[in-house]
């Protein structure tokens, strides 16, 4: 990652002014052997933070979706602590990881491609913005971790493109995660769901669940003409149900939200970093005169802050965006409408405001801005850690 990392002749203009953008320079084409090494080095590193960031988060991102798909008029939870009590009296600690396989993958497959795509971006633009001037005075550096790091709002311009291009990955795990998440278990499932799970599973016996705050539509939902919603067994029952439903199509309900929040959500996670490294950087080089300062200088702790500040940023800054998307990937479990039609971002966007008004598009973001700091503050300091001690 560009990060900021080695300001080299830049850090002067860095010490007198956090605010004066650093020129993007072009450099010399490095052999395709170590640009190659660079990449697997980001996928894999990447990979790992963001196998380590769900574990922390998972739990934390049940009670939000869970907070999030509730009835608008009758909601079912009191706020986060009634939901993560309930849950956990109801369901068990498994109850908090149900759907993780899937997202365990999605994680590890957005995060490599977020750093990846971070870096490939920056390389672009370095490269199309660079002057003549530029490319001249840095033709002889080799290693690109050793040119100038872009300014603030070219780093902002590729996390969003980072961002926007990972919501093609990130949408059919976020869909069947949520099918998952907002399923609570009860013993209680009527009989007709049994049916409708035995012939698509006929030689298995499973337990079936129903969500408590789906019981509202429960009298709609009995009637002949509207058959009831499907409860997943896990990700491969709700991919394979989608597929035979919808098709490839069903997998990307949702996109255009997904994308959304990914855009902006990328440019406020990185963006947000790097401020902070540029912070402690600048902090460190006045201490420290006679002595260049770089990204590798900071210590973890730093490092996690910048994370922590990032994750809530990108989290609170784009949560309505993320709820309107929760509820149009869990329109058929929720029995939110039982006709033929979907809802578009628009109409959920209206229904939710009408419901519960600007609330309605708060609902469960104090628990996820709170559980994004230490999920995010873990991914960067996995991340930069291993390209340090490995790369």
């Amino acid at each position: 990652m560009e990060y900021a990392s080695r300001p080299e002749q830049a850090i002067a203009s860095m010490v007198n002014s956090t605010t004066q953008p650093i020129l993007a320079t072009a450099f010399k084409p490095v052999d395709s052997a170590s640009q190659r090494n660079k990449q697997l080095n980001d996928l894999l590193f990447g990979s790992i933070a963001g196998i380590v960031g769900k574990f922390v988060e998972y739990p934390f991102d049940t009670v939000k979706v869970r907070l999030q798909t509730q009835p608008l008029e009758n909601p079912t939870y009191k706020g986060p602590v009634d939901c993560l009590t309930r849950t956990l009296k109801q369901e068990g600690i498994k109850g908090l990881y149900r759907g993780l396989s899937s997202p365990l993958v999605g994680s590890m497959l957005e995060n490599a491609a977020l750093f990846v795509g971070y870096k490939q971006i920056q390389r672009t633009i370095r490269d199309i913005s660079a002057s003549p001037a530029d490319r001249a005075a840095y033709a002889h550096v080799a290693d690109e971790d050793d040119l100038p790091p872009l300014s603030i709002p070219q780093l902002f311009l590729a996390g969003a493109i980072s961002g926007a291009l990972t919501s093609f990955v990130l949408t059919p795990v976020e869909l069947v995660k949520c099918k998952l998440q907002v399923q609570l278990a009860t013993t209680s499932a009527p009989a007709y769901t049994s049916s409708i799970i035995s012939s698509v599973f006929p030689t298995k016996q499973v337990a079936h669940r129903v969500p408590a705050f789906a019981l509202h539509t429960a009298s709609a939902a009995l009637a002949p003409a509207h058959p009831a919603p499907i409860h997943f067994r896990g990700p491969f029952h709700v991919i394979l149900h989608t597929f035979q439903t919808h098709g490839l199509a069903g997998f990307y309900r949702g996109h255009l939200a997904t994308a959304l929040r990914e855009t902006g959500g990328g440019a406020a996670w990185f963006g947000m970093y790097e401020i902070v490294c540029l912070h402690f950087i600048n902090q460190k080089q006045r201490e420290n005169p006679n002595r260049l300062i770089t990204k590798k200088d900071l210590s973890t702790p730093q490092l996690m802050l910048g994370g922590a500040l990032g994750g809530m940023a990108y989290n609170f800054l784009l949560f309505p965006v993320d709820v309107i998307k929760s509820h149009m990937q869990t329109d058929e479990e929720l029995g939110a409408r039982r006709s033929a039609a979907k809802r578009g971002f628009a109409q959920v966007a209206k229904e939710i405001y009408q419901g519960a008004g600007i609330n309605g598009f708060y609902r469960g973001c104090g628990i996820t801005v709170a559980r994004s700091a230490p999920t995010s503050a873990i991914i960067f300091m996995t991340y930069e850690l291993l390209s340090r001690h490995f790369a």
